[in-house]
């Protein structure tokens, strides 16, 4: 029924899971722990939600928990190691969660934030090499594999996007993230045909509590073995692509800028020429980044474009791309695009407006508990928008012009600054703050504070992050801060267009 059950038997020796100098994985070995996982997760009690959090970094043991949990009939969701315990608390809390997975450098945050769960949450650690570690095996004890059913459910993702009120919304992925039918036989068939099931060897580079490189798990699943790097380093992504002849791999736009950064005898040094299929998300790629890495790993990208909320909406093959440059693709099933007017109204090919998508199933996008965000976010029921400007051309290509929701993509991370400012909202000498998203080489925008002192204020921009931090992951807090008025008008809103373009060159 599932490739991955098949390599178990058929290679038990041979590698699941290469890592960069944290073990390897055969499949055997990947087998005994996901399979035995599976079941102690199926037999947890987990509440009817059925949700296991996962706070990790990139190790071979985060992929095999990911794994489990799907097998197990629970929903994993994945949570940013970057954290605090106070952020951490907040999600067990939406979630439901009562199981977590960790790992050494998590650890500290996820137990003080299961402590002050209002329900009982147990904490596993993950071995930070290999597949199985001490505090794994004592959770497992003697419990054996699962008895896979083809019936069994399979149960999507729920993920965090952060929202515009400052606090992460929950979303579950869209039930096409694990094909038409909600159990275990219809996902094997639907994940042995995706694009990336067909080739050899995926390289993970991106942050596994991102659905990007959560393509890995499935991936896995579907029999194809993994090399997993623990962080981003653009030489050693290079050299691992060489000497595992990776065939595929998920990147954002600032892994590409990275590598382009490389000097050239550097590049040349490694043999690219296994690569097939490298899908990049994230946020919108630069015209000459793309064509430059066309031109140096050939007509190997294709372009993914859509939201946690929404899975891929878009999408695009390289040769379209050349024909279509700057485009994010058509509409894929079940979506169909549409741009509209400030009232809601269609506007015709070529016209920049509001991009909306309509879900031909009738579902939209759903954020758990908050009804409010989610009508938001409709013209009309299914009919959705991720909060972009955008147009569309006679042939029915998708091009992303500019952004009306607050969202800032740093780095193929999604950051509202409504967090940062409600933090520095609350320092002393603060009496107002705006923060905006401006645009920068590598990362593609960079979050950036308008902050307004109180007479006298003497705070810096030092002591400002500094305190920023104390609440919130580091990844969230602003990059740069400006001291300057922050205008608003008699109704006291914030106009942040005008904001943007006013800081833009300074």
């Amino acid at each position: 029924m599932l490739a991955f059950t098949d390599r178990v038997a058929t290679d038990p020796d041979g590698i699941a899971i290469a890592s960069d100098g944290l073990g390897t994985v055969t499949w055997r070995q990947a087998g005994d722990v996901v399979l035995r996982l599976a079941e102690a997760i199926r037999t947890f009690d987990l509440g009817v939600e059925r949700r296991v959090m996962v706070v990790a970094r990139n190790r071979p043991s985060t992929v095999l928990a990911h794994a489990a949990a799907l097998l197990g009939e629970a929903s994993a969701v994945p949570v940013n190691f970057h954290l605090t315990a106070g952020e951490i608390e907040y999600q067990v809390g939406e979630s439901g969660a009562r199981l977590m997975f960790v790992d050494r450098a998590t650890e500290a945050p996820a137990r003080e934030a299961a402590a002050a769960s209002s329900h009982p949450v147990t904490v596993v650690v993950l071995p930070d090499e290999g597949a199985l570690g001490p505090e794994l095996a004592a959770f497992l004890g003697d419990t054996p594999p699962i008895h896979l059913n083809p019936d069994q459910r399979v149960i999507p993702n729920l993920l965090f996007t952060s929202g515009t009120t400052g606090r992460p919304k929950a979303v579950q992925l869209p039930p096409k993230t694990i094909g038409d039918s909600p159990d275990l036989a219809g996902f094997a068939v639907f994940n042995a045909k995706q694009r990336m099931a067909k080739y050899s060897t995926h390289l993970v580079v991106g942050p596994l509590y991102h659905n990007g490189p959560l393509t890995s798990v499935r991936l896995l699943l579907a029999g194809v073995p993994l090399v997993v790097h623990g962080t981003f380093d653009a030489e050693r992504a290079l050299a691992a692509i060489e000497e595992h002849r990776v065939e595929s791999s998920v990147m954002v736009p600032t892994h590409f800028v990275r590598l382009l950064a490389l000097p050239d005898d550097v590049r040349n040094r490694y043999d690219v020429r296994s690569l097939q299929c490298v899908v990049h998300t994230g946020g919108a790629c630069a015209v000459p980044v793309k064509r430059a890495m066309l031109d140096w790993w050939g007509l190997v990208l294709y372009e993914s474009y859509g939201g946690t909320e929404s899975g891929s909406t878009c999408s695009i093959g390289p040769e379209d791309w050349l024909a279509h440059p700057g485009s994010v693709g058509r509409a894929i099933p079940p979506f169909d695009a549409l741009v509209v007017d400030d009232d809601g109204k269609p506007l015709p090919p070529n016209t920049e407006g509001r991009l909306y998508f309509r879900d031909t199933t009738g579902r939209g996008i759903i954020y758990e508990g908050d009804p409010e965000k989610t009508a938001a976010a409709h013209l009309a029921p299914g009919v959705f928008t991720l909060g972009e400007i955008g147009k569309i051309d006679d042939d029915g290509f998708v091009y992303i012009t500019d952004r009306f929701s607050d969202m800032v993509v740093s780095g193929g991370v999604n950051i509202y600054p409504a967090e940062a400012e409600q933090a520095l909202a609350r320092h002393p000498q603060v009496v107002d703050v705006a923060c905006i998203g401006l645009p920068d080489d590598e990362m593609g925008e960079k979050l950036v504070a308008i902050v307004q002192l109180a007479p006298g204020g003497t705070a810096t921009a030092d002591d400002l992050n500094t305190w920023c931090r104390e609440t919130l992951a580091g990844y969230k807090c602003p990059r740069e801060y400006r001291f300057a008025q922050v205008p608003r008008n008699a109704m006291g809103k914030l106009d942040k267009k005008t904001l943007r373009t006013s800081h833009r060159d300074t």
